[in-house]
């Protein structure tokens, strides 16, 4: 069960603007990497399904934050279909993002109240998301679609919550240009951590990445 309620997730995505998006298939890496980000001051993580036996490092994940990272919210990434997203809330899911939109998982999430972010790639695509009770739909892939996407989709829907996530960097010039296009927040992967960075437990770059990251956004938003 989420432990956090769909309004205070969605409100921390808003407020904060960044999510981190990682996978590791190793439960004490990830925590690692989580309590970098956590320091760094990120509150709304996402963890990715992107290999073997990811659910059970998600779960031990979500207990470690539940735990000893107050505020912080963590949530599942890849998901594309219902069955696969009933796993990760029963493990505790506070949000679910796909790369594409599936009804049928908004229909799982709507039932336990929980946030679905769904990769989206035309308007359409948004506007369906929306009706099917989606408060922020996910831009994906955001360097193939660009910032010029962003600012024409809002012109005709203004109401939209968009999280761009691809292509997103922890440079000024990308930041603002996706939070001046109208992005609410933005999802960022590899940029925020360096295979080397993590390879050798580096912990503290990836803690700076995500404070510098923070900076930026509140600049420039």
């Amino acid at each position: 069960m989420a432990k956090y309620d769909k309004l205070e997730v969605l409100q921390a995505m808003k407020e904060t603007a960044m999510v981190p998006v990682f996978y590791n298939g190793c439960i004490e890496t990830s925590k690692k990497v989580l309590k970098a980000c956590y320091d760094g001051g990120v509150r709304v993580f996402e963890f990715t399904n992107r290999g073997d036996f990811a659910q059970e490092v998600f779960g031990e994940l979500v207990k470690y934050a539940n735990a000893e990272l107050p505020g912080m919210i963590v949530g599942v990434g890849s998901v594309v279909d219902p069955a696969t997203a009933a796993i990760f809330l029963q493990l505790g899911a506070n949000f679910v993002v796909g790369p594409l939109f599936n009804p049928s998982v908004a229909t799982v999430c709507n039932r336990r109240q929980v946030p679905y972010c769904p990769g989206c790639g035309t308007v359409s695509e948004v506007g369906a998301a929306q009706e099917a009770g989606c408060e922020i739909c996910k831009v994906f892939p955001g360097d193939v679609l660009g910032p010029k996407f962003v600012k024409g989709l809002k012109a005709p829907m203004p109401w939209s919550r968009i999280m761009v996530t691809g292509g997103v960097k922890p440079e000024k010039e990308n930041l603002e240009g996706w939070f001046k296009a109208g992005a609410t927040c933005v999802g960022m992967g590899s940029n925020l951590f360096p295979k080397e960075a993590v390879q050798n437990g580096d912990w503290a770059c990836i803690t700076k990445l995500c404070a510098e990251a923070l900076g930026i956004i509140k600049e420039v938003k």
